[in-house]
């Protein structure tokens, strides 16, 4: 699941259904990141979620997800971890939350539920959904935030 991924940076653990890893160095101005990612359940979607940080940048637990398809201009991407329900601002296959409370907020809520999904239209106008696992995900998303600790 992780092999392409891992390949160009270091591994930080797996753990369940989700992987830490570090780039250690992603261009000469924004330096390292750290992140922790899955795949959806769904084995044959392209998307994932990730929790990244970039120290250098003072950025840190940035919630992104790629969608598994391409949405539909005028749709809403929602977010639901367990009963919680989020608003993301979206891109034409990406996602994020709108600002970094909302990013604390579902990691938050990302570390008591055991799954999380992302729904909206695609192109064609057909609703979709996107779930992920939580078992690991919390160490995960730990395992990276320590990775880059130290990298200011």
């Amino acid at each position: 699941m992780f092999g392409a991924t891992a390949q160009a940076r270091d591994s930080l653990g797996v753990f369940e259904a989700w992987g830490a890893f570090r780039d250690p160095a992603v261009s000469q101005s924004g330096g390292p990141r750290c992140y922790a990612i899955a795949m959806p359940v769904a084995a044959k979607s392209q998307g994932f979620a990730a929790v990244g940080s970039w120290p250098r940048q003072q950025v840190r637990g940035q919630v992104h997800f790629r969608l598994s398809r391409m949405r539909a201009e005028d749709a809403a991407v929602i977010l639901n971890v367990g009963d919680r329900r989020f608003t993301l601002v979206a891109g034409q296959v990406d996602a994020w939350a709108p600002d970094a409370r909302a990013d604390a907020a579902i990691i938050a809520a990302m570390r008591s539920a055991t799954s999380m999904s992302v729904q909206t239209r695609d192109a064609r106008g057909l609703g979709f959904a996107d779930t992920y696992a939580l078992r690991g995900a919390a160490t995960a998303i730990d395992a990276a935030a320590l990775g880059c600790a130290r990298l200011r």
